[in-house]
């Protein structure tokens, strides 16, 4: 029967320690299963994960092709129909009120609204898409879906410095444009 004072852990859980350093007799050897000298035998050394001693190493010799958007795809947060059947009928359903139920987080582009599920009741919908089978079972519980605008893109700081170089081109050539029609006029006073 098995009983507190008898408890063992179970058979191989606990090893002997490995003793180093402890000369040849210790069954380990003079140099306590390291070799002999080099950056491995010393305390402390290690070789980083794909270092090939300074020589060039596998991913630089590899040659690169291609070009992967993905850092540049917008990633929308997915919400399914069976999600917003907690909802009362008539509620305005926005990302505001989806990220207070933590039904939506992180930073995205968006709401994508799915048709997993069904809605039981009329309800106000506020998304950036919608699936056509969202959208069938939306219109016929008798709730609305309203699409956000894209939100319009700001100028690159780039155009802003091309625009405002240009801007400032045109002031110049018109004060200079003034200054040598007032020398013109001041020119015909002196010759009357």
């Amino acid at each position: 029967m098995m009983r507190l004072h008898n408890l063992r852990p179970r058979p191989g859980a606990r090893h002997r320690v490995k003793r180093l350093g402890c000369g040849e007799s210790s069954g380990h050897g003079k140099t306590s299963g390291k070799g002999h000298k080099g950056q491995k035998a010393r305390s402390g050394g290690s070789i980083r994960l794909g270092f090939e001693g300074g020589q060039m190493p596998l991913i630089r010799r590899l040659p690169k092709r291609g070009f992967n958007n993905a850092a540049f795809h917008a990633t929308y947060a997915i919400v399914n129909l069976s999600d917003l059947d907690e909802f009362k009928a008539g509620t305005v359903v926005n990302e505001e009120l989806l990220r207070e139920l933590k039904l939506v987080r992180g930073d995205v582009a968006g709401i994508k609204i799915l048709g997993d599920g069904e809605l039981k009741h009329a309800l106000k919908i506020e998304a950036d898409k919608v699936s056509e089978s969202a959208k069938a079972k939306i219109e016929k519980a008798g709730g609305t879906i309203t699409m956000r605008e894209p939100a319009t893109r700001k100028p690159t700081a780039g155009a802003d410095d091309v625009d405002q170089t240009a801007k400032e081109s045109e002031t110049a050539t018109k004060s200079k444009k003034k200054s040598t029609t007032a020398k013109a006029k001041k020119k015909a006073s002196k010759k009357r």
